[in-house]
């Protein structure tokens, strides 16, 4: 949204923090709601790989068939895709989804990036939604192997949706935005208000 001019770039920094606190927050709701089970099932010993690791649960991992530059690819195509479908769904000038009805569409869209592209690694395609739950696990007793796991995977689904987001908005742009007809003049307030709701849902 901020590579297009859809987001200020000064409200960038407030949506990363958030949703990395949101993020992390959420990680802590589920360690203490499952608590009395990751005790049972660990003895209290959390592992990070293995039979019984139990890190995944809150951040991704690679599976064992997968190398570091297939992981980059993978988070990019997803991001790239789920971006594309953000951007085809909000746009104005498209059909897009019936008013109020865009978050369930987007749902719907990461249920389904999730179902065709998950088993590599859990389809993390966005930077908070992997980073803040494997800091919190860090702290929480799973230590710093959360990092150095899957030869230092954790920057795969950090930098990989980055560069996905980015590329997905420039397809966007180039292949469906530049080509629209010229449209009546749009209001940009709510144009932009509604981008924002969208990107915090």
């Amino acid at each position: 949204m901020v590579i297009l001019g859809k987001l200020h770039i000064k409200k960038f920094p407030v949506y990363v923090l958030a949703q990395f606190l949101g993020a992390f927050a959420g990680s802590c709701a589920v360690y203490g709601l499952y608590y009395d089970a990751l005790m049972e099932y660990t003895d209290g010993e959390f592992a990070v790989t293995g039979v019984n690791a139990t890190a995944n649960i809150f951040a991704s991992y690679p599976a064992k068939h997968l190398s570091v530059l297939n992981g980059f690819v993978d988070q990019v195509i997803a991001t790239a895709a789920l971006i594309l479908c953000i951007l085809a769904i909000t746009d104005k000038r498209n059909i897009g989804a019936p008013k109020g009805m865009e978050p369930l569409c987007i749902g719907l869209i990461i249920m389904a990036i999730g179902v065709s592209m998950g088993l590599n690694c859990g389809y993390p395609i966005n930077p908070a939604r992997d980073l803040g739950p494997r800091f919190f696990t860090a702290v929480a007793g799973w230590g710093m192997d959360v990092f150095r796991a899957g030869g230092c995977w954790w920057w795969i689904p950090v930098a990989g949706p980055m560069v996905g987001g980015a590329v997905g908005a420039g397809v966007y742009f180039l292949f469906i935005e530049l080509h629209h007809p010229q449209p009546e003049k749009l209001d940009e307030k709510n144009a932009q208000e509604k981008y924002e709701i969208i990107t915090m849902s």
